[in-house]
């Protein structure tokens, strides 16, 4: 079997004559040739077999597969690994087996065309997330390049800018980069009204505020006006103390157990873009509302899902954390623990004496740590002012050994 049978290539909108002599050899050699149609349009003909890829690309692979051991040659948008095949393809097949020559990918020349230090710029793929993924990044003089999904996206963005008052924005639209029909666009996102925009582009902004401008600060305790609520919200306070203790760490899984507003899970997921978060709740109107949350602050990725546990929760991922901020009963609380991953967290808030009651009992079982927390507020008492003490909140961390 040859030792690196397989070769991605990347591609840019040059073509061929933007190959190295190496991989021009490799295309010519390859007994198949795989790639997007405007890929395969790119190099033109070949001597081997051309195969575009269907949707999914996953459905692709036994295509390739089944030729290990013969020359294959896939072409890729400019750099493979950077949101491209490249990933798709070591999920089946070991890198040893690979020869892999990248071309420029679009961010590299977008900050070549714009004079941007890319080490200082934010890189996302909205070809592959929802817009709303660029919110938690609007940060006065923030610079962000972003992968769109097709001629809309730019517009989209626009909206998005002004909507959250970041309309000042400037907007570059970097069209078709590295080919003949490269076109560089700019206008402010209040007055976006680009047409004819080709489908293949990337965003890059300047992220200018407007006076009345909604940043997502960068650490816990959103203020509480930030989230659509009908009282069913862990208060801001709270809620950054139950993100510390929770301990969110990147790539792992957090269970709400009763969503409510979702604030929780949505702080978690803010805290690093890999994290997950399933939400579970058993009121339809919640549910759809932390969905709304979620969205509205730039993390649609939590995965909300309607019912009551602890039924709700059989046959879903083992998570590395649980919250469970409402509806805890010794039911629950036991179903949680035995779905949570060894070494994972699970933290329980109480206002409720009867719940309190059961936290006790869990310290007493299982140890871990009980907080009281207490807070109080300034308001007015007549023309004077004076502390008005909120519920304290019990709270039982544990880790599971």
């Amino acid at each position: 079997m040859g030792a690196h049978w397989l070769s991605i290539i990347g591609i840019g909108e040059d073509g061929r004559s933007g190959l190295s002599p190496r991989a021009l050899g490799l295309i010519d050699s390859a007994g198949l040739v795989v790639g997007g149609a405007r890929h395969l349009a790119l190099v033109g003909e070949v001597p081997g077999t051309a195969l575009a890829w269907t949707s999914p690309l996953e459905d692709t692979i036994p295509a390739i597969l089944v030729r290990r051991g013969t020359p294959v040659v896939v072409l890729a948008s400019g750099d493979p690994f950077w949101f491209g095949v490249g990933t798709t393809l070591a999920r089946h097949i070991p890198c040893d087996e690979m020869t892999v020559i990248p071309a420029p990918s679009s961010f590299s020349l977008a900050a070549a065309r714009l004079g941007w230090a890319l080490q200082d710029t934010i890189t996302l793929g909205l070809n592959s997330r929802p817009v709303e993924t660029l919110t938690p990044h609007l940060h006065a003089n923030a610079r962000i390049l972003a992968l769109s999904v097709g001629a809309e996206t730019p517009a989209l963005i626009a909206r998005l800018l002004t909507g959250r008052g970041f309309g000042r924005s400037t907007i570059h639209v970097l069209e078709a980069l590295g080919g003949p029909h490269e076109r560089v666009r700019t206008q402010t996102a209040a007055a976006f009204a680009l047409q004819d925009i080709n489908p293949l582009n990337l965003t890059a902004i300047e992220v200018a505020a407007d006076a009345l401008h909604r940043p997502i600060p960068c650490v816990p305790g959103l203020p509480d006006e930030l989230f659509e609520n009908d009282g069913q919200l862990t208060k801001r306070e709270i809620r950054a103390v139950t993100i510390s203790s929770l301990a969110p760490k990147p790539g792992e899984l957090l269970w709400d157990v009763g969503l409510g507003a979702g604030s929780v899970a949505i702080e978690w997921l803010l805290a690093h873009p890999a994290t997950r978060a399933i939400g579970f709740e058993r009121d339809t109107e919640r549910a759809a509302r932390a969905a709304r949350n979620a969205h509205a602050l730039g993390v649609p990725r939590l995965d909300v899902r309607t019912g009551a546990a602890p039924e709700i929760l059989a046959g879903c991922p083992a998570p590395d954390a649980i919250f469970i901020g409402g509806g805890a009963s010794n039911e629950v609380l036991e179903a949680c623990w035995r779905a949570l991953r060894g070494g994972g967290r699970m933290v329980v808030n109480s206002v409720t004496l009867e719940t309190e009651a059961l936290l006790f009992a869990w310290h007493d079982q299982r140890g871990g740590t009980l907080t009281r927390i207490a807070i109080e507020r300034a308001e007015p008492v007549g023309t004077k002012h004076g502390w008005r003490a909120a519920m304290p909140v019990i709270q039982w961390a544990g880790r599971k050994g």
